[in-house]
């Protein structure tokens, strides 16, 4: 169980990108230990409604939907706003905003790639600005980024996408550390292959996991106020072998 001064300890929460497996699993996560006020917002008002009410079943006491489309980058200062103004404030926001694209690395569709790098680094790179500039305005709170282990060192194999994790686990590291006096703990994760709706149809990598066990690990993360996990937590170890793989071998890994 959390002590009452935990990151995790915090009432009001926020996803962004409402309906993500992995946002959703970590709320239900929380809610085992306590009730939260929830808003999720995202663009489709369907998949809103049905997680909004997947969490009420969960006990969740009031949960609010906002639409927003995460490219509509003009809207994400009103949004977000909306968003802390809903509940009062807000104790624990969940970033995650992000598509996977076209596998491989010089990608056959351009246009489409960019699509990836405008989704995952400027909007969802956005979003977190003004997060984190929600959270440091009500006096501070824990801000949950999903990242990839793609960031770490991206491939052959995700090109586009790991360059584009990259970027947003950077900008997360960073605002964290310009951050932490005023009170904002920023929780960047790295998850390996997870088995979501985004992955579906994939081969599955080593060590490959579910959201609520990737949502175990956050929760974890926040209890202990560490600035950076990996889901499953082997990953770390994995990584650290990776990174220093000479240019050479690191280039025959095709996946």
């Amino acid at each position: 169980m959390s002590s009452p001064s935990a990151a995790s300890a915090g009432r009001r929460v926020i996803a962004l990108g409402g309906y993500s497996e992995i946002a959703l699993a970590t709320v239900r996560e929380l809610q085992v230990r306590s009730p939260r006020e929830v808003v999720l917002v995202g663009r489709n008002p369907g998949a809103l409604a049905r997680a909004a009410e997947d969490l009420r079943l969960a006990g969740s006491p009031r949960v609010v939907t906002l639409e927003l489309d995460a490219l509509d980058t003009e809207r994400h200062g009103e949004v977000v706003g909306a968003a802390f103004g809903a509940l009062g404030g807000g104790d624990i926001v969940i970033l995650a905003v992000g598509v996977l694209g076209e596998r491989g690395g010089l990608p056959a569709d351009v246009p489409g790639s960019l699509g990836v790098l405008l989704t995952n680094v400027v909007a969802a790179g956005s979003l977190l600005m003004h997060a984190a500039r929600g959270l440091r305005d009500g006096g501070g709170g824990a801000l949950v980024v999903l990242s990839s282990v793609a960031a770490e060192r991206p491939r052959r194999g995700n090109a586009v996408y790991g360059a584009s994790k990259a970027g947003l686990d950077a900008l997360a590291q960073g605002l964290g550390d310009a951050l932490y006096e005023q009170g904002v703990r920023v929780l960047v994760v790295r998850p390996g292959f997870v088995h979501t709706r985004m992955t579906h149809g994939l081969p599955p990598a080593p060590l490959s996991t579910t959201p609520e066990a990737v949502a175990r690990v956050i929760v974890g993360g926040l209890d202990r106020r560490v600035a950076t996990v990996w889901a499953p937590p082997a990953l770390r170890w994995l990584m650290i072998l990776v990174k220093i793989l000479p240019r050479s071998l690191f280039r025959r890994i095709e996946q």
